[in-house]
Formats: structure tokens, C-alpha cells, sequence
């Protein structure tokens, strides 16, 4: 009788095959698919500015209270009509309930403000 020669077991293809793919999904998540900002440029740093809010615009407190050029105002209709402007610029705090602007920003679009800009912190890191 002769001995059955055994069969080399082949590297199991489907197995690689899966590695291969959750590598190609690992660097699809993890890389950058944006372009890079070009090396040479330099953002600029605005840590040490000190910030003020725009030209005529409507500072809303924390409170809910409003402010125009350092004084309080009654409310959002008293400052449209004092600064009849197609356009209001509004400076919320940060801390200001969202519920509150949006009163706020409705209430100056009824007294006839067409346009009402909020000014925000903007931040790329």
C-alpha cells in the first residue's frame, strides 16, 4: 500500500483579502481627505487681540438683557427704531439661550429689520 501524500494546505486568500480591506477602510477614516493648507503659509495669531463687537451693533447679555454703543436698550423693537437699518448686527454671548436670540432676531424682524447678522467667534482649531 502506498502512503497517501498529503495536500499543502493554501494560505487562506478570503482571510488576507479582509485584512486588506479593513486596512483600506482604517486609512479612508483615519486620513486626511481634505488638502493640507499650503506649508509656506503662516495663520495668523489673534490670542492677544483684544475683541469688540461691530459698529452699531445689538449686544445681548448672558441675562437676555440688550445693549447698544454701551447703553441698555428696552428691547430688540426700541433699538430698530432708534437705528433703522435694513440690516442688524447681533452680538450674542456666549452663554445666551438659544430660545432667547431667536425671540430676539423674530422680534427684529417684525419691527422691519430684513436682514439680522450674528456675529460669531470663529475658530479653525
Amino acid at each position: 500500500m502506498k502512503p497517501r501524500r498529503r495536500k499543502a494546505k493554501g494560505e487562506p486568500t478570503i482571510a488576507l483579502i479582509n485584512v486588506v480591506f479593513l486596512m483600506l477602510i482604517f486609512f479612508l477614516i483615519a486620513g486626511t481627505l481634505a488638502p493640507p493648507l499650503d506649508p509656506e503659509l503662516t495663520l495668523v495669531n489673534t490670542a492677544d487681540l483684544d475683541s469688540a463687537a461691530p459698529p452699531e451693533g445689538l449686544v445681548i447679555n448672558a441675562d437676555g438683557t440688550l445693549q447698544a454703543d454701551g447703553q441698555p436698550i428696552a428691547s430688540a423693537q426700541d433699538y430698530y427704531a432708534t437705528h433703522d437699518a435694513e440690516t442688524v448686527r447681533v452680538v450674542p454671548d456666549q452663554a445666551l439661550p438659544a430660545k432667547t436670540l431667536l425671540q430676539i432676531g423674530a422680534a427684529l424682524r417684525e419691527a422691519g429689520a430684513e436682514t439680522v447678522l450674528i456675529a460669531t467667534e470663529r475658530s479653525i482649531q
